[in-house]
């Protein structure tokens, strides 16, 4: 006589071995379900330089001669302009600065937001030149922003890195640095600390 437990248990395997095709493919859309919500949930940076919008005044430390060794540095004073463009996705900066013994420095940085990649380009621009420096591409992490572009300066092909700090306060830090040995060292040649303007209450009413 046939054994009945054993014709339940048989039956149970070959259901089993019927359905586990659909449940492997069931785990692996869950699987791709994960991933798109872990990139659908990906930090959104757009704001990241809202604390910029609005007027300041500038103290900048710049090193003369960069890359040779040189320890001369200059200082300059001046004021600035931060300008929100598409409701925060891009911002134009302006500010111009003085020096006794370097100058004058008219500059603009030109910030884009790509929501696709969640990284900012920052495009700077000197007024003596007319031209938009290549782009540094990054983003912030746990309070500081890091910036990365490739350029030649003076016949050397370079590393520029730029970093955003303090963007939460009322004075908000930035240091250029360049590095000719692929990043395994940097040399800072450019330190901004900036100081909000507060209106009073005669400039608001206009």
């Amino acid at each position: 006589m046939i054994n009945i437990k054993h014709i339940r248990s048989y039956l149970l395997v070959c259901s089993l071995v019927a359905v586990w095709p659909p449940l492997q493919g069931l785990a692996q859309q869950n699987s791709d379900a994960a991933k798109a919500v872990s990139q659908s949930t990906e930090r959104d940076g757009q704001h990241d330089f809202d604390p910029l919008i609005g007027a300041w005044k500038y103290h900048l430390k710049k090193l003369l001669h960069p890359l040779t060794g040189s320890t001369t540095w200059v200082e300059f004073d001046g004021t600035g302009v931060c300008y929100k463009i598409w409701d925060g996705r891009a911002q134009l900066d302006t500010i111009e600065l003085d020096s006794p013994d370097a100058g004058h420095i008219e500059g603009l940085t030109l910030r884009l937001y790509n929501p696709q990649s969640h990284q900012w380009r920052l495009y700077w621009a000197n007024s003596k030149v007319g031209i938009l420096d290549p782009p540094q591409i990054g983003e912030f992490k746990n309070g500081r922003g890091e910036f990365f572009a490739q350029d030649t300066i003076n016949g050397k092909v370079v590393l520029i890195r730029f970093d955003w700090t303090n963007m939460t306060t009322n004075t908000p830090h930035f240091e250029q640095s360049f590095s000719e040995d692929g990043g395994k060292t940097w040399e800072v040649n450019w330190i901004t600390d900036q100081t909000r303007v507060v209106q009073d209450d005669s400039d608001k009413a206009h």
